[in-house]
C-alpha cells in the first residue's frame, strides 16, 4: 500500500510539472544602469535570462553559468533543467580576450547579486539559490563561493548560497588566467584566482562532479579530488566529489545534470523543513 501511495505521489508530481505554465524574460541587465552606460561592453554583453514557473512560490533557482574556457560560449537555458519547478537563470559574462581577470569574475558577482535582489519579485525562495556550471562557468562558480570578497561587495555572504554544484570545474588557477599570465596550460598554478586557495571549514554545500579521470581535460578530476582533500582537512562537511566513469569532459554533462536536480530537491527540502 506504501508503495501504491508514494507511486501515485511521484506520478501526479510528474503531471503537476508538466502541466505548469513557465516563462523566460531575456536579456536583463545585471549591473546598474550607471555601469552600463559606462562601459559598451559590458552593455552588450552582461545579461542574464530567467526561465521560471509562473503563479508559483517559493521555489528553488539555479544560475547557471555556461563554459568555453572564458573565451566563448554564451548564456543558455539547459533544457535537462526545463520544467522540473524551479527557475533557472543563464548568465552571459565578458569574455577573453576583450578582457581579463577578474572581470569575468566580477560579472558572476554581480549575476548572483542581482538574483539575490530580484527573485523574490518572480516568486521564487531567496533562502533556495543554487549556483551551478560547466567547465568555466563551474570555475566561476567556485571562484566566488570560495574567495568571499567577489559577493561581499553586495553584501552577499557565500553561506547564504544554498548549494554549489560544479560540473568539472576548475579549482586551481583557470588556464586561461594563466594564458594571460604568460603560463602554458599545462603548468598548474594557485594564486588568488584559485579556488582551492580558499579551502576553509564553514562553506555552503558542495557537490564536486567530473567526468572519468582518464579521458577528462588536463586533470581535471584529480585536481578536484585535491581540492576535496583539502577542504576535509580543513574540517570541512559539506563537500563530496563523484567521478562519472566512462565521459569525457564535455561529454559528462548530460548525466550529471541528474546529480544536479536531486541536490537542489534534497537541499531544498531539508531548508524548507527547517526554518
Amino acid at each position: 500500500m506504501k508503495k501504491l501511495v508514494f507511486l501515485l505521489f511521484v506520478v501526479n508530481a510528474i503531471i503537476a510539472n508538466a502541466q505548469q505554465q513557465y516563462k523566460t524574460d531575456k536579456n536583463i541587465h545585471y549591473y546598474d544602469e550607471n555601469t552600463n552606460n559606462q562601459d559598451a561592453y559590458i552593455n552588450s554583453q552582461c545579461t542574464l535570462d530567467i526561465y521560471f514557473p509562473e503563479n508559483q512560490k517559493d521555489f528553488a533557482t539555479i544560475i547557471w553559468f555556461h563554459g568555453g574556457g572564458l573565451t566563448k560560449g554564451e548564456k543558455k537555458i539547459p533544457k535537462a533543467l526545463m520544467n522540473k519547478g524551479f527557475a533557472v537563470v543563464g548568465v552571459e559574462y565578458r569574455l577573453s580576450p576583450k578582457v581579463s581577470a577578474p572581470s569575468y569574475i566580477e560579472d558572476a558577482a554581480a549575476a548572483v547579486s542581482w538574483v539575490f535582489k530580484n527573485i523574490e519579485k518572480y516568486g521564487g525562495n531567496k533562502k533556495l539559490i543554487f549556483i551551478s556550471g560547466h567547465s568555466a562557468g563551474a570555475y566561476l562558480g567556485t571562484i566566488i563561493t570560495m574567495d568571499k570578497s567577489y559577493l561581499a561587495k553586495y553584501n552577499i555572504d557565500p553561506m547564504e548560497i544554498a548549494g554549489l554544484i560544479s560540473f568539472s570545474g576548475q579549482v586551481i588557477t583557470h588556464f586561461t588566467i594563466r594564458k594571460e599570465q604568460g603560463i602554458k596550460s599545462t603548468q598548474p598554478s594557485i594564486d588568488k584566482y584559485a579556488p582551492i586557495n580558499f579551502v576553509r571549514a564553514e562553506t555552503p554545500p558542495i557537490l564536486l562532479i567530473t567526468g572519468d579521470r582518464e579521458m577528462e581535460l588536463l586533470g581535471r578530476y584529480e585536481e578536484n579530488a585535491y581540492f576535496l582533500r583539502m577542504m576535509k582537512l580543513n574540517n570541512n562537511k559539506n563537500s563530496r566529489l563523484f567521478e562519472l566513469q566512462g565521459f569525457n569532459h564535455s561529454g559528462m554533462a548530460e548525466p550529471a545534470f541528474p546529480l544536479l536536480i536531486n541536490e537542489v530537491e534534497t537541499i531544498s527540502k531539508n531548508i524548507r523543513e527547517n526554518k
